[in-house]
């Protein structure tokens, strides 16, 4: 039995005990008892669950933190290796932060001709064309990253949008 479902049938059989025990009328203390013990055990229960929910998010976000910080660092290894800088044991240290960084779960976002959204997408140029029928960024000017679902940094990006 794992313990979602006897928090379940913990919770159910205290709720029982409790409604049987209407105000008024003669309760066995052992019943009494039992139901108090029931509901100690469902806060406890719901209490480790609570703790145990906000450990991980304090480790989430000590992650998210340390992956903020790097991005800086990721930016230039990039621009680096664009320029072809990024050779020998430099490339090798540039290989290991890549790899260390995808493991924990950083993901880089953004190409040209992604449609345009405001969630995930920092406008920092405007265009409008006859070529394009929604609103897309045309050029990103610095790719974005996010951390499982949460935007470390928006992608700056140039926006085309249609001709009115």
């Amino acid at each position: 039995m794992t313990d979602e479902t006897t928090q379940e049938v913990v919770t159910e059989n205290a709720e029982e005990v409790v409604e049987a025990a209407a105000p008024g009328q003669e309760t066995d203390p052992v019943a009494s008892l039992t139901a108090d013990l029931q509901r100690l055990q469902a806060e406890y229960a719901n209490y480790r669950k609570r703790v145990e929910r906000d450990r991980s998010v304090a480790h989430e976000n000590a992650i998210g933190s340390v992956l903020t910080e790097l991005l800086a660092t990721l930016d230039d290894i990039d621009r680096a290796s664009q320029h072809g800088e990024l050779t020998g044991g430099f490339k090798a240290v540039a290989d290991q932060l890549s790899s260390l960084t995808n493991r924990f779960g950083l993901e880089k976002y953004g190409t040209d001709g992604d449609l345009f959204d405001p969630q995930i997408h920092e406008a920092l140029m405007h265009d409008t064309s006859a070529d394009v029928a929604v609103a897309t960024a045309s050029k990103i000017l610095q790719p974005g990253y996010k951390y499982k679902e949460r935007i470390l940094r928006p992608a700056r990006v140039s926006v085309t949008e249609p001709e009115a």
